[in-house]
Formats: structure tokens, C-alpha cells, sequence
């Protein structure tokens, strides 16, 4: 890409670190520059349309340019654009919002506590786990159990806690105390002539054994997304989170649901832990919650997490832990218009009806002859591509994402992955266009492939 003097491409290879980016690249290629967006399209400065198949980062469940969710924050900023809730201030739009969000629970909450991003709600959820340890007199017991591919951030805790190599290489991570156990994708963690269940009796085991290990006075808690979104849209096979809950419930470890991905409709449930089955101690909320038209996240605790906390603050004077922003009354305002909308257009519903279309669609593609294997649940998927020669591991991936931005769709390379999670807006005419495209770009890029 030809990058003109004193363009917005030329300003921002000049001026910005991008995230997750190879600066180098960028420095020469420079970035592309989206500019507004309509329902499930964005358009970029040169007014080319796309169909934004990603939701932004996983999040945008109600489209862009939702004017309900302008005009929600119009008005907060008017009436009181800022104040926080540390020394027992508080105001209206954060009680509302944690208020709806208790009720909106699918297992019983006692409290939420705001963050502002998924990495802050899972830094957070570690450092209130040691807080109510030592609080129970378990100073011992801090050790948190994660597992390869996982994702829950990339703050110092968060990324730790993150299974993926390169969220740890480089940046000295993960920190002590921090474990991770078998990823629960079957085609590529089972052993030979395994059956799932099988599989699945495996990954329980192969915690507990870490936990006898370490010493279960030691682990304190285990943390999943219900379903892996960064690792690669893996799907955990039937009965995965029934065993797995049962080994923490044998050595009282807490459960921490990462719901930043598949909360608030994406699994086609209101939350992925419906979907599946869970019974957590701590969720942690964000992406969706404001279809990150404001940075918002949140961790839900139940009772068994908040007393020992509240009895801490009280021994020693406060709970220290908090953010300027943690509550922003505009976030929090934004949080409420964007959650009645997804209410009132029954989005979930639209997730659930539209699912068994989007996932026949990404089975079809599995047929492919460059493809490999089609992952998904509700509206969120990805389709790996077959290892070739002469290509490392996750050089296919981008190569194939950028092809099929070029024709107008645009998806993620995960490693060797392409993964898809549109709006919750998304018709069926629209789903059709992306595997259209999908299944265009993978003949193309077939044929680049062969004849290379």
C-alpha cells in the first residue's frame, strides 16, 4: 500500500504502537483506516464497504451506529459525565447497571464490582482470590489453574493467565504460581484412537493430577471461557465442564467464568455458562455488555467470594482496589441502553434462530480442500486451514484474512485459523454473503497456493 505524506496512514505509522502488531510490518504496510459504521458494515477512507464478520473484537453485538446508544450517552454526559466510586460514593447509572446485572445472572450473585476491560475484570478476579484467602487465614492457598489456548487478557495477571505463547514470550510471563492445564480441543490434544469421552475423562484427570501436585490447599481457583475465543474458537467437547467442575468442587477451588467473548447472547443463551453448564463463583463481563461503545467490564461474586472479602475490608480499613473509571457513569449508562436494546430485539433470539444456518454454512467449508476443520456454537465460528509445505505454522491464516478483506468481509487470523462472530444483528441474507465470500476466498486462495 502506497502511503501518502501527511495522511492518516502516514500520522499513524509516525505517532502510534498498534496492539497485537508486528511494528515493522506496519512501518511499512501501514494500517487500514476504518471510518464510520452502519449496522454489520463498516467503511474505510476510502469509502470501501466491508461486513465487519468480527463485531469489532468479538463485541459489537448491536451494530454500529446504534443511535440509541449516542443518544444514551448524550444525555449521561450532559447530566453527569463523570464521578467514581471509591470512599463509598456512588451514583445512579452504576446502581442501575449492577442492579440489572445480579438479575440478570444465571447462577445466584451477591455483588459486581466495575472494571474497565476484560484484562482488568480477570487482573482483578486474581487479586480479590488472594484478598479472600488470606482473609479465610489460607495464605498458602493462591495458585490459579488456567489452560493452554485460553485467553483472559493482557495485563502482567491477566496474561498470565492466558495460555498463548506469544502473550508470555519476550514479556517475562507467566508469573509464579500461575498453572495451565490440557486444552479441551479434541482434534488436537487427543491421543490415538481416543473417543471424546474418553477425551474429556482425560482433561479431568489431567487437572486433578496438577492439583495433587501443586497440593490442593495450594490452588485456589480455575479459570475458562466457556468457550475458547482468541485460542481459536474451540468448543469443548460434551461433558468437559461437568467433569472438569466436579474435580474443583472436590478440592473446594473456585470457579471464574470468562464470559468477555461469549457473554450476553454470542452462544445463543444470554451467557455462554448457560450454554454449558457452569456454576461459577466469579464471571467477568465486557465486549458485549456495552457493545464496546464504552470501555465497561464487570465481575459478578457470590456470596462464598464476597464475605470473606468484606470481612477483610473491614479488619483492615478498606478493600484497595479500584479504577478512576471503575462505574463511569457514561459507560454504565451506555451498559443499560445497549442491554435493553438486545433485550427488547430479542438478540439472543436472533443468535439462537440463525445459528443452525451460520454453523451449516462453516461445516460445508470443512469440505474444502484446503481446510481442515470448522469449529462453532450460537453465532460465533472459525475454519482451519490444512498445514502446507514451505508455510510455518500461522503464516496461512493472515495470508487468507487478508485476501478475504480484499473481497469485502473482514475475519480473524487466529494462527491458522479464520475466525467469524458478527453482530447479533446479522440476517440470514447477510450470513450468506460472508460464507459466500468465505467460500469465494478459499478457491481463490487455493489457487494462489497452486500456483506458487
Amino acid at each position: 500500500m502506497t502511503v501518502q505524506p501527511n495522511s492518516v496512514e502516514a500520522r499513524d505509522q509516525a505517532y502510534q504502537l498498534h496492539s497485537y502488531t508486528n511494528a515493522r510490518a506496519l512501518e511499512r504496510d501501514g494500517a487500514l483506516v476504518i471510518e464510520r459504521g452502519e449496522g454489520v458494515h463498516v467503511y474505510d477512507n476510502n469509502g470501501k464497504q466491508y461486513i465487519e464478520a468480527m463485531s469489532g473484537l468479538w463485541s459489537v453485538a448491536v451494530g454500529f451506529g446504534e443511535k440509541r446508544l449516542v443518544e444514551a450517552a448524550t444525555r449521561q454526559m450532559s447530566k453527569l459525565p463523570y464521578y467514581h466510586t471509591f470512599t463509598g460514593r456512588t451514583h445512579g447509572p452504576s446502581v442501575d447497571l449492577a442492579e440489572k446485572l445480579i438479575q440478570m445472572a444465571p447462577v445466584p450473585m451477591s455483588k459486581v464490582h466495575f472494571t474497565n476491560s476484560g484484562s482488568e475484570a480477570n487482573d482483578t478476579a486474581l487479586k480479590m482470590i488472594w484478598y479472600r484467602s488470606n482473609a479465610l487465614g489460607k495464605p498458602e492457598k493462591k495458585k490459579i489453574i488456567s489452560r493452554i489456548k485460553g485467553y483472559h487478557g493482557v495485563t502482567i495477571a491477566s496474561a498470565s493467565l492466558t495460555g498463548l505463547p506469544n502473550n508470555h514470550r519476550s514479556f517475562d510471563l507467566p508469573l509464579a504460581g500461575i498453572f495451565h492445564t490440557t486444552c479441551p480441543h479434541y482434534r488436537v490434544f487427543a491421543q490415538e484412537n481416543e473417543t471424546e469421552e474418553a477425551f474429556v475423562a482425560r482433561c479431568a484427570q489431567d487437572l486433578e493430577d496438577l492439583i495433587l501436585r501443586e497440593g490442593p490447599e495450594t490452588v485456589a481457583a480455575f479459570i475458562g471461557e466457556p468457550v475458547m475465543g482468541a485460542g481459536g474458537v474451540i468448543v469443548p467437547p460434551a461433558g468437559y465442564w461437568e467433569a472438569i467442575q466436579t474435580v474443583l468442587r472436590k478440592y473446594d477451588i473456585l470457579l471464574i467464568a470468562d464470559e468477555v467473548i461469549c457473554g450476553f447472547g454470542r452462544t445463543g443463551e444470554m451467557f455462554g455458562t448457560q450454554t454449558f453448564g457452569l456454576q461459577p463463583d466469579i464471571m467477568t463481563l465486557s465486549k458485549q455488555l456495552s457493545s464496546s461503545y464504552q470501555p465497561i467490564s464487570a465481575l459478578l461474586i457470590n456470596e462464598k467470594v464476597y464475605e470473606p472479602l468484606a470481612d477483610e475490608s473491614a479488619k483492615i480499613g478498606t478493600f484497595g482496589h479500584g479504577y478512576t473509571a471503575s462505574g463511569h457513569p457514561v459507560a454504565a449508562a451506555v451498559a443499560l441502553e445497549n442491554l435493553a436494546i438486545i433485550e427488547e430485539r430479542d438478540l439472543v433470539g436472533n443468535a439462537r434462530t440463525l445459528s443452525p444456518l451460520f454453523l451449516k454454512r462453516l461445516k460445508a467449508l470443512e469440505s474444502h480442500p484446503i481446510a481442515i476443520e470448522a469449529r462453532g456454537v450460537g453465532l460465533i465460528g472459525a475454519l482451519e486451514l490444512k498445514p502446507r509445505d514451505g508455510f510455518a505454522v500461522g503464516q496461512l491464516g493472515p495470508k487468507f484474512a487478508a485476501l478475504m478483506l480484499e473481497k469485502g468481509v473482514i475475519g480473524r487470523a487466529i494462527g491458522d485459523s479464520i475466525a467469524l462472530c458478527p453482530p447479533l444483528i446479522i440476517d440470514e441474507h447477510q450470513i450468506g454473503t460472508i460464507f459466500d465470500t468465505f467460500e469465494a476466498s478459499l478457491d481463490a486462495f487455493q489457487a494462489q497456493l497452486e500456483s506458487a
